[in-house]
């Protein structure tokens, strides 16, 4: 059995919630998930398989 989990959209994720519960620290999680997302953009690494 394997699970492919894919980094984007749990990183889309956990900002998300992270702007609902401290919305005063929205442009720190945006640079955030936008330098995470290039990261992985760059070095391919969008997804992770699990055996």
């Amino acid at each position: 059995m394997s699970i492919n989990l894919s980094l984007t959209p749990l990183i889309s994720l956990v900002a998300g919630i992270l702007v609902l519960i401290m919305p005063k620290l929205l442009n720190f999680i945006v640079a955030i998930y936008l330098i995470a997302v290039g990261i992985i953009g760059l070095f391919g690494l969008g997804s992770i398989r699990i055996h």
